[in-house]
């Protein structure tokens, strides 16, 4: 039997019109009509009264109505629960991570993670937050790696996510120093001197933590915008050519600030963005070496 079939009876029982079902099932009305033939033939009865206009269901065709329902719910869940069976016997571990932590956080935090338990293989996709929280709404990753913070909300800080708390980071004001080893520039300036600013794009998750924080302070400092990007490793390069003040994760300049490429652009620290590193996951089944996975994370989190 083709399961094609199924969805022409389905479409003739609704309507009773050979030519709006064969219409709706984008064929021409003989091919249609062959179709439903074949479905009978292959039953051994007739399940349409075709003498009626328009055509009605026989009792044999009431009966297998329901029973068409049916064989087509099942075999619309068979792609789902083969792919739910190859993934509990997988132990390849899919992880989304943000350009920022899969620089410089995730490679030591996994080496943690397999000091405690056998990490397998893993594949890392490494892309903005939006392509982040798409892979793993579409199945296609069971983790996400990202900076939170709770004044600014992801689709993933929500049913049916949850996340574990894997690490700290804080974004912190930088730029490039001078030949004394001072800041280039400064958030104390006075009024009269305008801070060039590296600013993420408006899209940027790093850049919506930072705006959520700090946007009324900033609006209160004589700046300037001069490069806007999504990224910070390249607002980081930009740091680096001496063009502004960046907010940047300390993770990923932490050797530049301890080698002086980098200094802090704030004589205290009230302009940084203490935030969480964390991993979100879905409550469905993440499969046997994802579970072992995540069951060891709360371990990692608590050193």
């Amino acid at each position: 039997m083709n399961f094609l079939w199924l969805n022409d009876f389905k479409a003739l029982a609704a309507s009773g019109s050979f030519s709006r079902a064969a219409d709706e099932r984008n064929v021409t009305q003989p091919a249609f009509s062959r179709r439903v033939r074949a479905l009978e033939e292959w039953l051994g009865v007739e399940l349409f009264d075709r003498r009626s206009q328009p055509a009605k269901l026989t009792v044999t065709g009431e009966w297998f109505s329901d029973i068409a329902d049916e064989l087509l719910e099942r075999v619309g869940a068979l792609p789902g629960e083969a792919q739910a069976v190859s993934e509990a016997h997988s132990a390849t571990l899919r992880i989304a991570s943000t350009h920022a932590l899969s620089f410089t956080f995730l490679p030591r935090w996994l080496r943690t993670l397999e000091t405690r338990t056998t990490v397998g293989p893993v594949q890392l996709m490494s892309d903005v937050l939006q392509r982040c929280e798409a892979l793993m709404q579409q199945g296609k990753v069971q983790f996400v790696l990202c900076h939170a913070h709770p004044m600014s909300k992801g689709g993933l800080q929500s049913d049916p996510y949850v996340s574990a708390l894997v690490g700290k980071d804080v974004l912190v004001p930088v730029c490039s120093a001078d030949s004394n080893g001072a800041p280039l520039f400064t958030l104390e300036s006075k009024k009269d001197i305008t801070v060039p600013l590296l600013q993420y794009s408006t899209d940027s998750w790093i850049g919506r933590i930072t705006r959520a924080v700090l946007g009324q302070q900033l609006a209160l400092l004589k700046t300037q915008v001069v490069v806007t990007a999504h990224l910070a490793s390249v607002l980081r390069t930009m740091s680096l050519d001496g063009r502004g003040v960046a907010w940047l994760p300390w993770t990923l300049v932490e050797e530049d600030l301890a080698a002086g490429r980098l200094v802090k652009a704030s004589l205290d620290d009230r302009f940084d963005i203490p935030t969480e590193i964390r991993l979100y996951r879905s409550t469905v089944p993440a499969g046997k070496a994802g579970e072992a996975f995540w069951d060891a994370v709360p371990t990692a989190a608590s050193t």
